[in-house]
């Protein structure tokens, strides 16, 4: 019994400690992003067409294959499976989307960053710029 508590034990410090190297979106991996619109806490409705826009630092590459996407959480980031772009020039820092109808408080984006055998996929997910979706149409005012 004694083994098996001590495997547990260790297993649980293993993932504590994976965490840090795992994350690819920190300045020393040469990539960073900061998304500026959508802002957090911001109601978007189903329907409605909104610019998302962000800054990002990518690294200096000569490779080509270069590309960006920005992915969507409906769930506060723990998973992103709606891909909101194809493949979009690294120069780009905006985009026009259509709300889906995918209504959550807790809708995050991922703006990722890779070059095809050069630079690896790195992400960027911005759960500090947490914003919900609606089901219901745009406000009149």
């Amino acid at each position: 019994m004694k083994t098996r508590g001590f495997v547990v034990t260790m297993f649980a410090v293993a993932l504590s400690f994976s965490a840090q190297f795992v994350d690819s979106s920190s300045a020393a991996s040469g990539y960073s992003a900061q998304l500026i619109t959508p802002t957090a806490g911001q109601v978007l409705y189903t329907g409605q067409q909104v610019k998302v826009e962000w800054e990002s630092i990518i690294p200096k590459t000569q490779a080509g294959g270069c590309e960006m996407e920005v992915w969507l959480s409906l769930d506060g980031g723990r998973s992103f499976t709606l891909c909101l772009t194809p493949h979009v020039d690294p120069a780009a820092r905006y985009f026009y989307w259509t709300v889906p109808n995918t209504p959550t408080n807790a809708a995050v984006l991922d703006i990722r960053f890779g070059c095809e055998w050069y630079y690896p996929e790195s992400y960027a997910p911005q759960p500090a710029s947490t914003f919900a979706i609606a089901n219901s149409t745009v406000p009149s005012y």
